[in-house]
């Protein structure tokens, strides 16, 4: 089901460069598209840059008004090689820009070899000012400690970090390291996160997947993950918290909050949230999710996953305040 949309100022949607050149819509419903999972967002100036998992491909889609993604085409930036250690199962992508560059991260397995032991992240590299176009540099896969999936980054107090769900034993757990550049690891591995509370243990695996990292506005940072299975409807997402001037390396200084910030919301038709990430409106004005979600029970983990966006408020004490799902009957207001 495409997104409701109420008080246009015209029906027409303009193409320009590749980018919806859209009037802004004044409120949307959920989901924002019929199928996407691992969604993604990231605002460059006054575009919002959209990307999920297709499996076979990284595309992106970019428009001015994220609350009509439905009307941005999809361009095709890259293909995998036919054989090679990122040949298939290509998941999870997330665009970032980084010192005037875009970079590009996403998992994928070998080919001949789809499984969690032959898995990894790998980043691609642009120097242009538009990544639908110019010349994307595969700069190979990240040296991680172990094999794992989602990776992410963010940079504080002057150092960029790596995030990830590395499979240690049974367990996918969340670790984290230092970056020398956007392609390189520095330093010791972290582990931060471990699957130890019930609700992470749902549908018969233990997991900690989609690290994604949010700023406080007091300095305290933030890192939200999927937590059990994403074929169990106790798919949900968590939080992990560190003070302001934490060391994001020491994982003693992460705290785990006792349940899920995002769950099912069954009245709302809202099933297995997760796979998450941030973006803000322009000028900084508003802090906004992504993620996917099912439109029902027990529809696993499939293309039926559907992206979904919604404002992130703040606290007196600067922690983040989520807002239950929402589905296709409740109207909501715009990022502005």
């Amino acid at each position: 089901m495409l997104p409701t949309l109420a008080v246009l100022a015209c029906a027409t949607l303009p193409i320009a460069g590749g980018v919806a050149q859209a009037p802004a819509a004044r409120t949307f419903t959920n989901p924002l598209l019929p199928s996407g999972p691992d969604p993604w967002i990231v605002r460059h100036g006054d575009t919002y840059y959209y990307m999920h998992t297709l499996g076979n491909r990284l595309a992106i889609r970019a428009t001015r008004d994220v609350s009509r993604l439905a009307d941005a085409p999809e361009t095709v930036v890259w293909t995998p090689p036919a054989s090679g250690p990122n040949a298939q199962s290509i998941w999870a992508p997330e665009l970032h820009r980084i010192d005037g560059k875009w970079y590009l991260y996403y998992t994928a397995a070998a080919s001949g070899h789809d499984d969690d032991a032959h898995r990894g992240v790998f980043v691609l590299e642009n120097g242009g000012e538009d990544p639908l176009a110019g010349e994307w540099i595969d700069r190979g896969m990240l040296k991680t400690a172990h094999r794992g999936i989602d990776g992410t980054t963010f940079a504080h107090r002057g150092r960029r970090y790596f995030v990830y769900s590395p499979y240690v034993g049974r367990d996918s757990v969340l670790a984290i390291v230092a970056m020398r550049d956007p392609w390189t690891l520095t330093g010791p591995e972290t582990v931060i996160a471990r699957p130890d509370s019930a609700w992470e243990r749902q549908g018969g695996r233990q997991i900690l997947e989609g690290p994604e990292f949010l700023a406080g506005p007091g300095g305290d940072l933030f890192l939200t993950y999927s937590g059990s299975a994403c074929w169990s409807d106790g798919y949900a997402i968590g939080l992990l918290s560190a003070a302001p001037g934490s060391d994001p390396l020491d994982a003693g200084a992460w705290k785990k909050s006792p349940q899920p910030v995002i769950a099912s919301h069954p009245a709302a038709g809202v099933y297995a949230p997760g796979h998450n990430g941030f973006f803000t409106s322009p000028g900084g004005r508003e802090t906004w999710i992504v993620y996917h979600a099912n439109p029902g029970p027990d529809m696993k983990c499939t293309a039926r996953r559907s992206p979904r966006i919604q404002r992130v408020t703040w606290s007196t004490g600067g922690k983040p305040v989520f807002a239950a799902p929402t589905g296709p009957g409740t109207k909501l207001a715009a990022p502005r």
